[in-house]
């Protein structure tokens, strides 16, 4: 008897990139491809209804290859990421665009829809990579370019994740420091892998920025004006890469130790583009394991935008 591959396929478009994934029944990764939406040299961001015509116009590409990896006949379900967070009221235009594709897919190829969040998504894709399953209950920090939040994560079983925020910035985010300093060092944005390689490289130094926490809550605004401030003086730019990501490393090891400390979980799982940040991986897990706290790094290539976990969560759904 010939048993037919079953196929799981993910659509995300979140505010920077295009992501489509296809997982098969044993969660063996079958095909991924996505694509980095533009954004014009000195610019730091995209308005949503500028994102939002990109992926209209990139997201039929990724599929142009896809029948040479599967029968499409045997798509099972197709999951969108339909929002950036799972709560009431979440909502962002830039993903109804998988959204409206994923809903057209089923109706095609006659198989379930449905949908998930931007951030369940890093937190399955996460969880996966690094091979094994996290404890009901753990702590998850989402860094990223338009977020950075301590969380509390607990399991629904097929029905992704219950998610509390627990601290995180009240200002801007990690990755908007990274971004709007790197952008201002004369970076393509997004510019964290340029900072973050300039970080490594840069020698040690005695020029620091400012760490400002208080319990689980972080502010980055004093650092990031202190650090362009050191620009238009002409400091030297490995210095202040170097700074920024020292200052978010310690920042995030303060917060995220009291935040362990006052819920008694011990598991953290980094997800997010930030968290691909060699300097961040290398402080965190010295520091934190220091503290008997559990830390977790996905893949540094799951941790930007994908859809490879909105592709899992449909297949966990259907178990």
């Amino acid at each position: 008897m010939i048993i037919m591959k079953q196929y799981y396929l993910g659509i995300d478009t979140s505010n920077y990139t295009t992501s489509v994934a296809i997982i098969d029944e044993k969660e063996k990764l079958i095909y991924e491809n996505r694509k980095l939406l533009e954004v014009k040299k000195g610019e730091r961001g995209l308005r949503q209804s500028d994102a939002l015509f990109q992926h209209v116009l990139t997201i039929p590409a990724l599929f142009e290859n896809i029948s040479k990896y599967i029968d499409c006949r045997h798509i099972k379900k197709v999951s969108a990421s339909s929002r950036p967070r799972p709560v009431e009221g979440s909502y962002m235009p830039v993903f109804s665009v998988g959204v409206s594709f994923g809903k057209t897919l089923a109706h095609v190829l006659n198989c379930p829809y449905v949908e998930f969040s931007h951030q369940e998504n890093h937190i399955k894709a996460a969880e996966w990579s690094i091979g094994e399953s996290l404890g009901e209950r753990f702590i998850a920090v989402h860094t990223s370019g338009g977020t950075t939040e301590i969380l509390g994560v607990e399991k629904k079983h097929g029905r992704g994740y219950h998610i509390q925020i627990l601290g995180g910035t009240k200002d801007i985010s990690a990755g908007q420091l990274i971004d709007r300093i790197g952008v201002k060092l004369g970076l393509n944005f997004p510019a964290g892998k340029y900072l973050d390689g300039m970080a490594e490289a840069a020698e040690e130094n005695d020029f620091s920025l400012p760490v400002s926490v208080k319990g689980s809550h972080i502010n980055f605004s004093g650092p990031e004006t202190m650090a362009a401030r050191s620009i238009e003086k002409h400091m030297d730019a490995g210095k202040v890469a170097k700074a920024v990501f020292q200052c978010i490393s310690v920042s995030l090891e303060k917060a995220v130790a009291h935040t362990c400390a006052m819920t008694g979980l011990k598991q953290v799982l980094m997800i997010g583009g930030v968290a691909s940040s060699t300097y961040l991986r290398k402080h965190l897990n010295k520091s934190l394991r220091k503290k008997n706290i559990q830390i977790y790094f996905g893949d540094a290539k799951y941790c930007t935008d994908h859809a490879i976990g909105t592709a899992l969560l449909g297949l966990e759904n259907n178990l």
